[in-house]
């Protein structure tokens, strides 16, 4: 499939590994993590240089990032060089942002092996690091200009790491594709082989439809997409980038942004509850610990990307199967949304 942006356009194709590997440009430079060059150096191109970082969101920082940059350099990388991305969503973003900036810019390609990266982070061209104050508040729009997908590569991603990305996967359901829930809903578990490829394929299709529509986050349009990620990423700065994998994360924070939407009447009663089955029956987590502390995650949903001013915004459910940006949301309504997501 196409995906359009400003500057043209790229492919994003779904394939093996080994075709993966075989279409990475000449001058590729492979930025991986340790657990994925434990698993597949073996197989990536001999001969290209590979820059392998340590697995886990902790790499997504300013720091790393100096590093990487630094051992490419060491490695001959050029402005004529091509970055390729070989590993989940972390790698990903940390590869991307690398592209967008050095030498002020060179090609990207994404070989996403996590579930996560291969529905949601390797297309659309959102990259950028982590800060001590919040995830994603650097970075850059660099679309690839190749995306493939080695969907072969979920066979050894163990099994939390695939529920993981059901989250992400849910996530379309809920905002766009009724259909694709009620199809997921017939699964007794996590999908596999040719039915998860065609979730994927699925997934990337809506995803690459929202992102021609609103490529560079002007409209609100392409906010729908973080439907959940407004409390997750709150989850995922106050336990420290690690206890709670990204898609554990925006599960818990989907079960609570529809019981906000519930409470304030756009979300159809009872949805949460739905959701809330249709996670746990895949092995995600739809409570926490810190949903007992509201003040303490709205203060941190402060920082979020949506919010202007100060004043909070959420990507709220209005159906199964549809989404909208609601700006100015009282942090009251918050904070009793996220208790009542806990039970309490």
């Amino acid at each position: 499939m196409e995906i359009r942006t400003r500057t043209g356009a790229y492919e994003v194709r779904i394939a093996d590994f080994s075709q993966a590997m075989e279409a990475l440009p000449p001058g590729s430079h492979l930025v991986t993590d340790e657990n994925v060059a434990a698993l597949y150096g073996h197989r990536f191109p001999k001969g290209r240089p590979v820059v392998a970082v340590p697995a886990g969101e902790a790499s997504k920082t300013l720091e790393r990032y100096q590093r990487v940059v630094e051992r490419l350099l060491e490695l001959g990388a050029d402005r004529g060089s091509v970055i390729a991305a070989v590993g989940g969503g972390v790698v990903g973003d940390l590869a991307g942002f690398v592209a967008a900036t050095f030498m002020r810019g060179v090609r990207l390609v994404q070989v996403p092996t996590s579930l996560v990266a291969m529905v949601d982070s390797s297309v659309g061209g959102k990259v950028g690091v982590d800060l001590p104050s919040g995830k994603n508040l650097v970075g850059a729009f660099h679309p690839p200009e190749l995306v493939v997908v080695p969907i072969d590569a979920l066979e050894t991603l163990p099994r939390r790491h695939l529920a993981n990305g059901m989250a992400e996967v849910w996530k379309y359901a809920y905002i766009l594709d009724r259909e694709l829930g009620e199809r997921l809903e017939s699964f007794d578990t996590v999908p596999s082989g040719e039915q998860m490829a065609e979730v994927v394929a699925r997934c990337i299709c809506l995803k690459a439809e929202v992102v021609e529509e609103d490529e560079h986050d002007r409209s609100g349009r392409r906010a729908i997409l973080n439907f959940g990620h407004t409390v997750g990423h709150a989850l995922e700065l106050l336990t420290g980038y690690g206890p709670l994998l990204h898609g554990e994360a925006v599960a818990i924070g989907m079960g609570a942004e529809a019981k906000l939407g519930e409470r304030l009447g756009l979300t159809p009663r009872g949805l949460s509850e739905r959701i809330r089955a249709d996670l746990e029956r895949v092995g995600l987590p739809t409570s926490h610990e810190l949903l007992r502390r509201p003040a303490a995650l709205v203060a941190a949903m402060r920082r979020d990307k949506k919010a202007e001013a100060g004043v909070l915004a959420f990507s709220l459910l209005t159906d199964f199967g549809a989404c909208r940006l609601v700006a100015g949301v009282s942090e009251a309504d918050v904070e009793c949304a996220l208790m009542e997501a806990c039970g309490a």
